[in-house]
């Protein structure tokens, strides 16, 4: 197997942490996709990273699709439970911790452009999905020690990648450790996993 992934991406890097976490052997090669000639569009007609290369050529696409089938390659250290209420409990945090990565990723490209072009409104929505979206983490995890029952999941997965990516990027200067605590907490806690701290942004 073969990951196409970005250094920087948070969606890339929830699926190198996967990879990691169950000893799953897969080349992986930094791209950049701003060039109109990158090397994913061969693969993936949207051009996004990460894409996944299979040995017989077939191409996953996007992160919460490959985290699910790379869950199910080996049997080791499951990130997924298989009980239907389950699966849905925590894919439900990994809808919402890449809706918060979403809303960061529009608002940093609006404030990217140039001041007079930027639509105050437009960056003000981001913000609040940010902030109710981080709000509504904080509150579920509270001061438990992960984010779904008592085990490591890809809920903390998708959480600390989420929570990583806003520290690197700081989009709007959105500030989230002081008004979040146990968000604080976890991400500390989370980034003295080795794949975790083997696959900080940058």
């Amino acid at each position: 197997m073969k990951l196409l992934a970005s250094p920087a991406s948070p969606y890339a890097r929830k699926v190198r942490v996967v990879l990691a976490e169950k000893h799953i052997d897969c080349e992986i090669h930094m791209v950049d996709v701003q060039p109109v000639d990158n090397p994913v569009v061969a693969h993936n007609p949207l051009g996004k990273l990460p894409t996944l290369l299979l040995d017989d050529g077939t191409a996953i696409y996007d992160s919460r699709v490959i985290v699910e089938f790379l869950d199910h390659v080996s049997p080791i250290g499951r990130l997924i439970p298989e009980e239907n209420r389950e699966r849905i409990a925590v894919h439900r945090w990994e809808a919402l911790a890449d809706g918060v990565l979403d809303a960061g990723a529009l608002l940093r490209a609006e404030s990217l452009r140039p001041r007079q072009e930027q639509s105050e409104a437009w960056m003000a929505r981001q913000r609040g999905k940010i902030e109710r979206g981080l709000a509504q983490m904080a509150h579920d995890l509270g001061d438990h020690a992960w984010c779904h029952h008592d085990r490591y999941s890809l809920a903390d997965i998708a959480l600390g990648c989420c929570l990583g990516w806003l520290e690197f990027r700081r989009p709007g200067d959105v500030e989230w450790r002081g008004k979040f605590a146990p968000l604080a907490r976890h991400l500390d806690k989370l980034s003295q996993r080795p794949a975790f701290a083997n696959t900080v942004p940058r």
